[in-house]
């Protein structure tokens, strides 16, 4: 709890305004652009570079520190850990459904943060799903789509993997505007950063199985990240719409 006090501070001030801005940006948000139908990808030979140094990232270092993370920690550790890392980012995903003018998700996400940081204790528990209230992710990636930003060409990023130019701003953006890059200082600073890095080995340990399969037991796993990625953003930013826009990678590559 001490740890996280200060973002608390921080976040309940930011928390107070938000009402202030909802109806204007609720009048002014843009139409999202048109959803492609097709993979445009012009750095293909950089990109599978790339996936191969990612890739060997993976079985060299983070998967297996993942497995041995996932197998010395007990599960309610790890989930307090996931709830955390959570918690932290609520203020920035606020931040964005206010700039998305999505005024709905602005409260969920404000009413959620508020109940996990008091009755959750700073965010160790999650009593907010309890109520209803369960986790609605979102950046700027997804801003910048609904002020109608293109998504861009495909690219993948060292460590961060599968991205297009637009996502690629917005992971940047959603850095630097991150809670604990400005909430938080010193020791607090560095235990927030942490619980983010840990939580990744969370996802990557919970993900074992589907992300073995893609890397490791797919003919064409560069292909087969991209279509997969590029299938679930699109279905993601169309609420369901572009589930099936992108064609089987398979069927370009090898029915020739």
């Amino acid at each position: 709890m001490t740890t996280l006090r200060p973002l608390i501070l921080r976040a309940q001030t930011h928390v107070r305004v938000v009402p202030l801005f909802l109806g204007g940006l609720l009048l002014s948000a843009c139409a999202a652009p048109e959803q492609p139908t097709g993979i445009n990808d012009p750095f293909e030979e950089t990109n599978r570079a790339i996936h191969d140094f990612n890739r060997g990232f993976d079985s060299r270092v983070l998967r297996p520190t993942a497995v041995f993370y996932g197998q010395t920690l007990p599960k309610p550790v790890r989930t307090v850990i996931g709830n955390l890392a959570d918690t932290i980012s609520l203020t920035g995903d606020v931040v964005n459904n206010v700039l998305q003018g999505n005024g709905e998700d602005a409260i969920h996400n404000t009413f959620r943060f508020t109940l996990n940081a008091t009755l959750g204790v700073g965010g160790i528990f999650d009593p907010a799903a309890s109520f209803g209230l369960e986790t609605r992710d979102t950046g700027f990636g997804e801003t910048l789509f609904t002020w109608g930003v293109n998504e861009g060409a495909y690219i993948e990023l060292p460590f961060l993997g599968p991205s297009t130019q637009r996502e690629a701003v917005g992971r940047v953006v959603d850095f630097f505007t991150n809670a604990d890059s400005y909430a938080l200082e010193g020791t607090s600073a560095l235990a927030a950063t942490g619980v983010g890095v840990v939580d990744l080995l969370n996802v990557r340990y919970d993900l074992l199985g589907p992300i073995d399969s893609v890397f490791y037991e797919s003919e064409d796993s560069y292909a087969q990240t991209r279509s997969l990625f590029l299938q679930n953003l699109r279905f993601n930013y169309s609420g369901g719409d572009a589930a099936e826009q992108v064609t089987d990678i398979y069927d370009e590559i090898y029915d020739e």
